[in-house]
């Protein structure tokens, strides 16, 4: 899970079909990608990081929480 993209959108008021919407794709994609079951593209998550319009780096919004395989 992205903890911090999550904290943003919230933060931002907005509900994660609106960030689909967005985005282009449905509501049910951008949640497996949210819970990391598909992966963002880079261009994807470019876009989200403007449309949020934060000053996080990628990598910062993009922080994943779940533990590395072969960890």
């Amino acid at each position: 899970m992205y903890r911090n993209l999550e904290a943003e959108i919230v933060r931002k008021g907005l509900l994660r079909k609106e960030v689909a919407a967005h985005l282009g794709c449905s509501a049910s994609t951008l949640s497996l990608k949210m819970k990391e079951k598909t992966p963002f593209t880079l261009p994807e998550a470019t876009k989200i990081k403007a449309f949020l319009n934060v000053d996080l780096s990628l990598e910062e919004l993009f922080q994943s929480d779940m533990p590395q395989k072969g960890a």
